[in-house]
């Protein structure tokens, strides 16, 4: 049986890696029984206890001084390689990458976080790994510490990034592919998203964590008769209770949702969507044809998704200081602005090369079977 390695990092943060790691996983076993995929936390595996420190500290630092932890993510993120100065950290994490390599032998490894990713690359690079290595982003921009020369194949988010790694990295044009980042097969590609003359719906999300300045958001929506407002609380809790004992009839908090069926069917009731600019979120909203609207940003990777979004045209900002229910619907009710929106929604669907998780399906068993024949 063949073995599919998947490196996301932090078990304990549902972050859009994991998911997209999930999403492979499924992507596999909707279609075979004879392929297993394994999902490895590097962190988890060397020190659990350290990981979910790591994990409590990175939640805490996005909240209380998300400033701090910006410029230092931009710090840490780009940097070449011959200016990195944990090279002691580096060469533990490398040996317990080569460790599970070792123990798991698997045909393909999938890293859907920069950081294993980058111990893969290496490994590679020292001649410790031989095996195909297929980088999944899970955002719409590449940062430096994703290995990339010696990574076999690159599943990009948009033509952008295949141009960077091209022009930048000199990576072949044959190893490079525009997928989006993949998301649930359950989430169903629409048609042009048509607006119902009933009320309006409207999603708000903060991402599986329910992070973001969701109450901040809510506290500026009006209650209009026509509009719903459908809030994803995602594992916060919280949340949900402080939203509910608001008892506002126009508001809706909904608990964490594990049912992608029923989050496919919820975006297809919307008629826009409040979010952070979170890959799987924004990809999910895209590929069901629903109009962004961005109410808050993530220190971090998450400001840098938001700028190469406006810049593609596919999401709306929200002045946190005005009403936010007019500033929906003076977008949704401009004919002018609609339609701009839905040509680079359009646009950004036609540059896929992969445009079905078939297609996503079928590329990783012609991988594989390079590497049998190789071996054989």
């Amino acid at each position: 049986m063949k073995k599919i390695l998947l490196l996301p990092l932090l078990d304990s943060l549902p972050s859009g890696h994991h998911q997209v790691a999930n999403t492979i996983s499924e992507y596999v076993y909707n279609r075979s029984n004879d392929i297993k995929c394994k999902k490895i936390d590097i962190m988890s595996r060397w020190n659990p206890a350290f990981e979910s420190m790591l994990t409590k500290t990175y939640l805490w630092w996005i909240q209380k001084n998300p400033k701090s932890y910006a410029r230092a993510y931009r710090k840490f993120v780009y940097q070449p390689d011959n200016q990195r100065t944990y090279k002691h950290y580096e060469w533990m994490f490398q040996r317990k990458m080569k460790d599970i390599l070792d123990d798991e032998n698997p045909d393909l490894i999938v890293c859907t976080h920069a950081f294993p990713s980058y111990l893969v690359n290496r490994l590679k690079r020292l001649g410790e790994c031989q095996i195909p290595t297929l980088n999944v982003y899970t955002d719409f921009f590449i940062n430096d510490v994703w290995g990339e020369d010696m990574v076999d194949y690159h599943f990009v988010s948009n033509v952008g990034m295949k141009y960077s790694l091209k022009n930048n990295h000199h990576i072949p044009n044959k190893n490079i592919f525009v997928t989006g980042i993949p998301v649930d097969e359950s989430i169903k590609q629409a048609t042009l998203n048509q607006r119902s003359n009933d009320k309006l719906n409207i999603i708000v999300s903060g991402g599986s964590a329910g992070l973001g300045s969701i109450m901040e958001c809510i506290r500026h929506t009006n209650p209009y008769k026509q509009v719903n407002y459908y809030i994803l609380c995602g594992n916060n809790e919280r949340l949900y209770k402080d939203i509910r004992n608001m008892k506002a009839e126009h508001i809706h908090p909904l608990p964490y949702i594990s049912s992608r069926q029923k989050i496919n069917e919820l975006y297809s009731l919307a008629d826009a969507i409040i979010t952070k600019p979170g890959g799987v979120t924004v990809s999910e909203a895209v590929k069901k044809r629903v109009p962004i609207f961005v109410h808050s940003v993530l220190p971090g990777q998450e400001e840098i998704n938001l700028a190469h979004l406006l810049e593609q045209g596919l999401v709306f900002t929200i002045d946190k200081e005005a009403p936010i229910t007019e500033q929906i619907l003076e977008v949704l009710n401009s004919k002018e602005k609609m339609d701009k929106y839905k040509r680079s929604q359009k646009l950004y669907l036609d540059t896929l090369d992969f445009q079905d998780p078939d297609d996503i399906y079928h590329f990783i068993i012609s991988i594989l079977g390079s590497r049998e024949k190789k071996l054989s």
